[in-house]
């Protein structure tokens, strides 16, 4: 089994009772990295950068803990201001794209619920 398949139940939108819960509550930064496909954050430093859990595409739900914010100065797509224990849902595009700044992937703000 290759270290992907490993992850692949880690951040799969279906879970049953025997996977893992979300992963340890995270410290916001300027870079985070995921290691399941729910993360919570605490701290109110704007995420800017998000580091891959696996190298496909795949989506992951970010829940910060205060007003954090994710901005457009790394590999995040659509920066906004975020509302403390709601989720925004992240698609990863692991394909290099001319359209965006990034280069060898980016993270497109999907979703956002801010009432």
């Amino acid at each position: 089994m290759t270290l992907i398949d490993a992850l692949f139940q880690q951040i799969s939108t279906v879970q049953s009772n025997s996977s893992p819960g979300p992963g340890p509550i995270q410290t916001a930064a300027a870079t985070i990295t995921p290691t399941n496909f729910l993360t919570v954050l605490t701290g109110n430093t704007a995420v800017q950068t998000i580091n891959p859990p696996v190298p496909g595409v795949h989506l992951l739900a970010i829940v910060p803990g205060t007003t954090t914010g994710f901005t457009t100065g790394g590999n995040i797509v659509g920066a906004t201001t975020t509302v403390a224990n709601r989720v925004y849902l992240f698609v990863y595009n692991p394909l290099t794209d001319n359209a965006f700044a990034t280069t060898g992937g980016h993270y497109l703000l999907v979703s956002s619920t801010t009432s």
